[in-house]
């Protein structure tokens, strides 16, 4: 079982940062892909960011594409989510993801991600 604790978010104003942690447990963090997913009120789950099992690939939604960064740390089992230029309708819940299948990374067509376990999500609500 793997257990994903996600910290960081909180209420931030327009145009404002925050980077969201989150922390996974296991020996086998390196080996799968990482991501972040958002759902606002009323709206589906999307996929916010990922990054690959090794390291070499990130990619975004085309809403976040250049004001947030995903990063991972492999010795710390934790990957991250900065968030700068925030807007409102950034506002959601955030969950970190680790991808089903150890050393597998999509594409934009696929999905990069298949997720296997979710953290229990943090709330970021963006005033303006």
């Amino acid at each position: 079982q793997v257990a994903l604790v996600e910290s960081g978010g909180g209420l931030v104003q327009a145009g404002g940062s925050l980077r969201l942690s989150c922390a996974a447990s296991g020996r086998t963090f390196r080996t799968y892909s990482m991501g972040w997913f958002r759902q606002a009120p009323g709206k589906e789950r999307e996929f916010v960011a990922a990054t690959s099992w090794n390291d070499d690939t990130t990619d975004y939604a085309d809403s976040v594409k250049g004001r947030f960064t995903i990063s991972r740390d492999n010795a710390k089992n934790t990957v991250y989510l900065q968030m700068n230029s925030l807007k409102p309708e950034d506002t959601a819940v955030y969950y970190c993801a680790r991808d089903s299948t150890p050393f597998w990374y999509g594409t934009r067509r696929s999905g990069f991600m298949r997720p296997g376990y979710w953290g229990q999500g943090t709330q970021v609500t963006v005033s303006s």
